[in-house]
């Protein structure tokens, strides 16, 4: 009787690790759960979308306000309770002591953008299939996975803050200001619209200051020399074209209103931009912008305001306002209530102000009741409910480009309804345009113009222009 021995193939892989991922917060960490996991995909990981799937769990954590703190711990606690194996970044990830008390579970923290220190932190803990021919995978660096649908992309152009507002920890959480080279940020715009989007979302913690740390340093693109600043960015995403040729929506995030802003207006007008700000006035009463550390010009904010709706009359503004900050005054809440009347923005989100562990605001006299927050919070919100259901009917008759995101199922009629957004929505905080009777060929990314035949205080309601 001879015996014999097994001998594995030698060109056998074995199946890839899987990773789950959970991202909270704001765009900005959504943008950094997309290059973690793109990362790990390069290193030969496989995604999971459920939780009993994954050999490893990453939660990409907020720490911004202590609600949003609580959310991350519990977001933490399910994967633990799902999956058992959970990996912990983002912006709490700063706060480990915390997160181990809560969850002594957890493999591993790290903190935000720590993208080397989160891929070591799951070659530990699952260690990658490896094989020998494993390093002649080709790993594109243009195939990026996506978190949002394919139409649209979150274009982030720097990280951190030079900013010290009294009621914000992104400083200690991000560090200061660091921005991208303006070749690699429009290296990415170009691959993001070649793979299928036709909306992209500038962000950052202030990009109007992009460049400011590199003073605004040059670089070559498309045979000329292109600044790293907010302006000469615009105008290089305003050259982008779709595959059919079209211009892509290109939307601006996060904006303070320094001057130069004013330099992008025009492009808006001329079709370059899309006519949108997204602007974090946070208050208008001087006495609480100086103790919220901010810049306080709300008088000359109104004026350009009027300079910008007259030079392109469609531009959108939206913006953020806290309530209840510790020495707000009910004389204060009604300047801000006034100056909104006069301001008459597009689209408004408040806040209750919130105490933020090691925010310097914490320390401010005269904090305002939860009762007085909820009160003043209930009344602005009213206010702007009102201005924004006065500019939606003014649409009403009018035919605007709306971007689909998403088509339903034929009713027992066949009728079928879609979901999109005209030029002055952003997707997840603003509003949207409901469609009647679309086609069966429309999909999601479809750039349609539609007629808006009714408006409520937030959305509008329409049916595609049928051409004669």
């Amino acid at each position: 009787m001879t015996s014999s021995t097994h001998t594995a193939d030698p060109t056998q892989i074995d199946p890839p690790k899987k990773v789950g991922m959970v991202s909270l917060g704001c765009p900005k960490a959504l943008v950094d759960s997309e290059r973690i996991l793109t990362r790990l995909r390069a290193d030969g990981y496989a995604m999971s979308p459920d939780y009993a799937g994954a050999d490893v769990v990453l939660v990409n954590t907020c720490g911004f306000l202590d609600s949003a703190k609580e959310e991350s711990l519990a977001a933490i606690g399910e994967a633990i309770s799902e999956n058992g194996r959970v990996i912990v970044t983002g912006c709490m990830g700063e706060e480990a002591d915390a997160i181990r008390a809560a969850h002594p579970q957890v493999l591993a923290v790290t903190g935000a953008h720590q993208y080397e220190q989160v891929v070591e932190a799951v070659h530990t803990h699952a260690p990658p299939s490896q094989g020998p021919f494993i390093d002649l995978i080709p790993q594109p660096d243009q195939d990026l996975i996506k978190l949002t649908p394919r139409h649209y992309s979150y274009l982030k152009i720097s990280e951190g803050c030079n900013h010290s507002c009294a009621f914000c920890i992104i400083p200690q959480l991000r560090g200061k200001l660091a921005s991208r080279r303006i070749d690699a940020v429009l290296r990415e715009a170009e691959k993001l619209v070649a793979a299928g989007t036709n909306e992209l979302l500038v962000i950052s913690q202030d990009t109007s200051a992009y460049g400011v740390d590199t003073r605004h340093d040059a670089r070559e693109w498309k045979g000329r020399e292109v600044r790293a600043h907010m302006t000469d960015l615009a105008r290089e995403l305003g050259q982008l074209r779709t595959g059919t040729g079209a211009a892509p929506w290109v939307r601006l995030h996060y904006v303070y209103p320094y001057p130069h802003v004013d330099a992008v207006i025009p492009l808006m007008a001329e079709g370059l931009l899309t006519p949108y700000l997204d602007i974090p006035f946070q208050h208008a009463a001087q006495s609480v912008l100086k103790r919220m550390k901010r810049p306080a010009n709300e008088a000359k904010v109104l004026e350009r305001l009027k300079n910008w709706r007259e030079i392109c009359p469609d531009i959108a503004v939206r913006s953020s306002f806290v309530v209840g900050f510790p020495g707000e005054t009910e004389e204060d809440f009604q300047y801000l209530v006034d100056w909104l009347e006069e301001a008459q923005l597009d689209r408004v989100g408040a806040f209750r102000f919130e105490p933020v562990e090691g925010a310097a605001a914490n320390a401010l006299p005269d904090p305002v009741p939860e009762a007085v927050k909820e009160e003043r919070y209930a009344r602005l919100m009213e206010v702007t409910a009102r201005i924004s259901a006065a500019k939606l009917a003014a649409k009403v008759g009018r035919t605007l480009p709306v971007i689909i995101d998403e088509v339903g199922e034929a009713d027992e009629d066949g009728d079928i309804g879609a979901t999109g957004r005209s030029q002055a929505d952003a997707p997840e905080i603003d509003g949207a345009v409901y469609l009647r009777n679309v086609p069966a060929t429309l999909s999601s990314g479809d750039i349609v113009d539609v007629v808006i035949e009714d408006a409520d205080a937030h959305d509008l309601y329409g049916v595609i222009e049928t051409r004669s």
